[in-house]
Formats: structure tokens, C-alpha cells, sequence
């Protein structure tokens, strides 16, 4: 993925586009954890929501941004 995409003549950093589609799988993932109770496990559902959403950002930006 390039460092920059052009979307509708202006240019936008890649790690926008993959900080939304992580926000996506951020979506996924917290209504897998409410469903099967993960979230009573934990202390601070917050901090854990944005702990998440940052792992899945850098994986996805990683595996995209070569």
C-alpha cells in the first residue's frame, strides 16, 4: 500500500485508511467480546477497547504498509 492515496483529488496518508478499516474489525471484535463475556474479565473495558483497537491498527499497518 502507498504512503499516500488519492481520493477524489486529494491525497490521504494510507495509515487513515488503515486506521478505519481497523476501527471496522474494532467492531467485530467488541461484539464478539460482549457476546461471549470476555469484557467480565477484564478490568477496565475502556482501556482494553483502545488497547485492542491500537494491536489491531499496528497488525493491520504492518501486514499492508510493507
Amino acid at each position: 500500500m502507498p504512503r499516500e492515496v488519492e481520493i477524489l483529488g486529494a491525497f490521504v496518508p494510507g495509515l487513515l485508511i488503515v486506521g478505519l478499516l481497523a476501527a471496522v474489525v474494532q467492531v467485530g471484535l467488541d461484539w464478539l467480546c460482549a457476546r461471549y463475556g470476555v469484557y467480565r474479565h477484564v478490568w477496565h473495558r475502556s482501556l482494553f477497547r483502545v488497547g485492542m483497537f491500537v494491536c489491531v491498527w499496528g497488525a493491520l499497518s504492518r501486514l499492508l504498509i510493507h
